[in-house]
């Protein structure tokens, strides 16, 4: 099979996937690659996503791993044989690969949870607001790249407005909502858009009041997407270079853990709505 130029997150996430359950059953790559007919070099392609593999292939080496968690099997060789060709794939090229990537997670997600803090979450945002952002960074974009964006964020709106909608639950803090992003009337049209958005059964917005004590529990903006078993699911968090995912078991435990906790400091979606009304009335 040809060697692909750029693989996706989703790509590499099948290949580590698999990388695990060889190490798990101890085995080099060589000796995969004899249960396969080929050799070590095609494995290590497979493993870092750069080399696609079938998904009689995939049940195969999981035969041999000694995997018997068949939900998990069932799930990479659903992955294997993805052939999605995604609305996102018009921006490669033009942005940069993790705008891809997240999009393809999202769109595959079983489940979305986010927490932000200064920011209301991407796919809540409006276009003036999601404009205004990007319009703000530094080094400063050339006018058509934030266009560029902001359609790209607006489009991957679609997982909360398709037939069948991915559930999302967003945790909110106080200060997002009351930064003024765009100004007065971008940001009263902001907080107008989450509440439209917060009365769909398949959305829920929790606001993180000002008034908690001793909140520390979690000190950045995270992105849970579930995956279609516990073991695929990814946490995506923003850094000085790009977004991190984040697939390691232990650690998609603590995130799981971090959520449910802020979650439960949270007001409830009505008290929630009440607040956002306030705020909008205040501007």
């Amino acid at each position: 099979m040809a060697r692909r130029k750029e693989p996706t997150a989703r790509h590499e996430r099948l290949g580590a996937e698999l990388r695990k359950l060889r190490e798990a059953a101890g085995l080099k790559g060589r000796e995969a690659a004899a249960l396969l007919g080929t050799d070590s070099a095609q494995v290590s392609q497979i493993e870092f996503g750069t080399a696609g593999v079938s998904a009689e292939r995939v049940r195969r080496l999981a035969a041999h791993y000694a995997c018997t968690d068949h939900e998990l099997v069932d799930a990479l060789a659903a992955m294997a044989t993805d052939r999605t060709e995604g609305w996102w794939e018009e921006y490669r090229g033009r942005l940069p690969t993790s705008f891809l990537d997240l999009s393809e997670l999202e769109y595959h997600a079983a489940y979305r949870w986010d927490v932000d803090f200064l920011h209301i979450p991407g796919l809540l945002q409006t276009e003036d607001y999601a404009r205004a952002i990007f319009s703000r960074r530094v080094p400063e974009l050339p006018e058509g790249e934030v266009e560029l964006r902001v359609r790209h964020r607006m489009q991957r709106r679609i997982i909360l407005e398709r037939a069948e909608p991915v559930p999302y639950e967003v945790l909110v803090h106080e200060a997002a909502l009351r930064i003024r992003v765009g100004g007065r009337i971008a940001s009263r049209a902001q907080l107008a858009r989450i509440l439209e958005l917060s009365e769909a059964d398949h959305v829920t917005v929790r606001v993180i009041p000002f008034e908690l004590d001793d909140f520390a529990d979690i000190t950045a903006a995270m992105v849970y997407a579930g995956g279609p078993v516990t073991k695929l699911d990814t946490v995506v968090r923003d850094g000085p270079h790009g977004s991190l995912f984040i697939d390691s078991e232990a650690q998609l435990g603590v995130f799981r853990t971090l959520f449910r906790r802020v979650e439960g400091v949270s007001l409830d979606p009505l008290r929630s709505r009440d607040l956002i009304h306030r705020l909008a009335k205040e501007l």
